[in-house]
């Protein structure tokens, strides 16, 4: 079944029960009222600072954004671009593409101008939706993708290169086009992060959607009643994917524009929000607030938050056992994806399993896992090796990239990249990617494990590993340390709390400054390794980025 129908049954059985709300914490001090007082004024929900729409007027907007494009010449098979940060507009202008038989093509709001006309170019987009935050990066494109066809601007005062969604949609039809759709039809063109160059164009069809929200709901059990907050971008599968397990049930969802702790906790409180799914940062400045009095739990109502869980990337043990100690209540569970495996579930740990905080997990709804050699055999459990997954989220193909679809799929099975190892528990293990992986007197260290070690040390908020060239190791580890807000770290104390890593393990350079992450929260290691590499590290990089692209 088409993706599409889940919004159609939601829309029939649930019209009037509210989908999306949006709310926009920089705006709260337009408004005079609370949100709870707001939402007791049934005539007028809707604010500068939340705004909300049901599942009927969910429905109308795809179907309304589907005929426009219709009306301009997309068809079956085309390709239409999303660039909008989150809002309420964005699953509606997705699923309006989707019901036209074209695909979504959702772009990072990060990209440069040129990383934006790369994309477009990549994916064949003949049309792009965009917001005013893009207005100056789209401007500097649009003559140079002739295959864009339609530049269609969501916000107040169209630039004269674009068209006005806001003033052409709605004048076109609310009632769904008739274009026939299988599982077997392409959906959607997901770009990989680019941590290692210009991203990768990663297609799926609509089993692989259909299975993400079938595997989400299974993992975490969302019902009709379960209110969802989403706050990563949803351009990203990690956000949309999770969502897909309310959106598959008719449960509400709340997309919270920024990720303060105070906005957070008061967007659960006031929205009544069940689950919540994090990146460790977030969770690590939720717990660093409440330590130093920022917050106070009593004045937020948070007892109906059940669930509380987290991917993206892997997670410091110390961080979960203190997120339990304050919130001993809370289910929590870690899942594991990737863009090329409809994002997160393919590998999760599943509620239940606390003590085995540091997995990534077992293999998800309905999927299969291995751990392999460089000649894809399975290796023995403990041993390292490259993590494979199988199932029906796995990506069709990276569009137009043959030779770099061969180097990942093989009968069926993704090649990850990610190194693994499995315990005696069948619970599996990220180790480190196989790319960040330095070599330093002929020993393997895997950054990972190095990164896990240091965030035991309370003053330290973030940490990255890379490595460093040494005429004599040819590598040596660096750390890059970023210490919590007042508080005061020396070389000499970290590198004593190193003591209890082997000696080989141990860091022989430590830096302090800030560790980059993506939106994603995946740190931007190439970035990094720019920064602190020297040329000839740099070089090599250089010729993975090529490869890359």
């Amino acid at each position: 079944m088409p993706i599409t129908e889940i919004l159609n049954k939601n829309a029939d059985f649930y019209p009037n029960d509210v989908s999306l709300v949006e709310i926009n914490p920089k705006l709260e001090n337009q408004v005079r009222m609370t949100w709870r007082e707001y939402s007791l004024i049934e005539s007028n929900p809707n604010t500068a600072y939340r705004k909300e729409i049901t599942w009927s007027e969910f429905n109308k907007k795809a179907n309304r954004f589907a005929n426009l494009l219709l009306t301009r010449g997309i068809k079956k098979g085309d390709k239409v671009a999303i660039l909008l940060m989150n809002c309420l507009e964005w699953l509606p202008v997705y699923f309006g593409i989707l019901k036209t038989g074209a695909l979504a093509v959702p772009l990072n709001y990060r990209y440069e101008a040129d990383e934006i006309k790369y994309c477009l170019s990549l994916s064949d987009s003949d049309a792009i939706v965009f917001g005013p935050e893009f207005i100056g990066r789209v401007e500097e494109i649009c003559h140079k993708v002739p295959r864009v066809k339609l530049w269609l601007y969501a916000g107040e005062d169209c630039p004269t290169f674009a068209e006005s969604y806001d003033n052409l949609v709605g004048y076109c039809s609310s009632k769904a086009p008739d274009i026939k759709l299988t599982d077997d039809d392409d959906a959607a063109i997901y770009f990989s992060s680019g941590t290692t160059g210009f991203p990768k164009a990663i297609l799926h069809k609509h089993r692989s959607l259909m299975h993400a929200a079938r595997t989400e709901q299974d993992h975490h059990m969302q019902t009709k009643d379960d209110i969802f907050l989403c706050i990563p971008p949803l351009y990203h599968t990690g956000a949309k994917m999770h969502w897909f397990g309310s959106f598959l049930v008719g449960g509400k969802a709340i997309l919270l524009k920024g990720i303060k702790p105070e906005w957070i906790l008061k967007a659960v409180s006031e929205e009544k929000c069940t689950i919540v799914w994090l990146l460790v940062p977030w969770a690590q400045d939720i717990l660093d607030a409440i330590e130093n009095g920022t917050i106070k739990l009593d004045e937020y109502e948070l007892e109906q938050w059940r669930l509380m869980h987290i991917g993206a990337q892997p997670v410091p043990p110390s961080l979960i056992k203190k997120w339990k100690s304050i919130f001993p209540k809370h289910q929590y569970d870690t899942n594991y994806g990737l863009s090329e495996s409809i994002g997160p579930g393919c590998v999760h740990l599943g509620i239940g399993n606390d003590h085995k905080v540091g997995a990534i997990g077992k293999a998800g709804f309905g999927w299969e896992v291995k751990i392999c050699d460089m000649e894809h055999n399975t290796v023995a459990q403990g041993e390292i090796g490259e993590l494979a997954v199988k199932g029906p989220g796995v990506m069709t193909e990276y569009y137009h990239d043959e030779k770099a679809t061969k180097e990942v799929l093989e009968d069926g099975w993704l090649y990850t990249g990610d190194m693994a190892q499995e315990d005696e528990d069948g619970f599996i293990y990220l180790v480190d990617r196989k790319k960040d992986v330095i070599i330093s007197g002929g020993e393997n260290l895997y950054p990972v494990q190095i990164e896990d070690f240091l965030r035991k040390n309370d003053k330290i908020n973030d940490v990255a590993v890379i490595g460093l060239p040494d005429s004599r190791l040819g590598e040596i580890a660096a750390a890059i340390v970023q210490v919590k807000d007042g508080m005061t770290l020396t070389e000499e104390e970290i590198t004593e709390f190193c003591l209890d890593l082997p000696r080989y393990k141990r860091p022989h350079k430590f830096i302090f400054a800030d560790v980059p992450r993506n939106p994603t929260g995946k740190i931007e290691k190439p970035l990094l390794r720019r920064i602190y590499c020297g040329e000839s590290v740099v070089a090599q990089q250089n010729e993975i980025n090529q490869e890359d692209k």
